[in-house]
């Protein structure tokens, strides 16, 4: 359409489109200088090795970030090792700090499981209750952690499949009756013959169906 001016143009203004902009949500992240709150959810795990008469109490408290929000995320932010014994004290609050500081340094904090499970003892190893090895004292530590990041969702299980389930827990179920009592002797739960596993540190290693096969994290390997 032609608009026809026949008076005088005194003054001009450019009309712009109105832009309408959402609110940018900053998303929360973990860093080093995220303030600590008062209060922190956490958990508190008991440790009892054979190197000690004592057991270790073990807490990890966590930051909950993006409160209420889809972004809502349950970080790691500290962690305590309390004992009445006091051989280890030393390391293990320089430990503690390490610990901490990375958790609350961000990123993926999941490289300290294996890193500290990765720790031998000169002096020897020890199986805990359920045949699992345990190559040190740090090593166990490092267990926790992997059970807590696991309990908030940092790590997510990657255990067999469906089939190999329903195999490992119907050869299971054959040793039902010797592993109670076996338990109750405070040693294996697993059949007496079966071996170490390489992946899970398990004395539960069988042969089935021609393949070493581990009973507890069925990790299998065919001969």
């Amino acid at each position: 359409m032609t608009l026809k001016i026949d008076k005088k143009i005194v003054s001009f203004s450019v009309v712009k489109p109105e832009i309408k902009i959402d609110p940018v949500i900053a998303v929360q992240q973990m860093h080093e200088n995220l303030e600590r709150p008062d209060v922190l959810p956490g958990a508190t795990y008991k440790v009892k090795t054979p190197l000690s008469d004592h057991a270790l109490y073990i807490t990890i408290n966590d930051i909950v970030l993006n409160p209420g929000t889809p972004d809502e995320t349950r970080r790691p932010f500290e962690i305590f090792i309390n004992s009445k014994a006091m051989e280890h004290f030393q390391w293990i609050v320089a430990l503690t700090r390490i610990i901490s500081a990375v958790f609350r340094k961000g990123g993926d904090v999941t490289f300290l499981v294996e890193e500290l499970r990765s720790v031998f003892d000169p002096k020897g190893g020890y199986f805990k209750k359920g045949g699992k090895y345990m190559p040190s004292l740090v090593a166990e530590i490092g267990d926790v952690i992997e059970s807590h990041l696991r309990a908030i969702g940092l790590l997510t299980e990657d255990g067999p499949d469906a089939h190999q389930r329903k195999l490992i827990d119907e050869h299971r179920a054959k040793y039902e009756m010797s592993m109670k009592a076996v338990e109750e002797a405070g040693v294996s739960a697993f059949p007496p013959e079966a071996t170490l596993c390489d992946k899970c540190q398990t004395k539960a290693v069988i042969v089935m169906d021609g393949c070493l096969t581990c009973l507890n994290c069925g990790d299998s390997k065919c001969s």
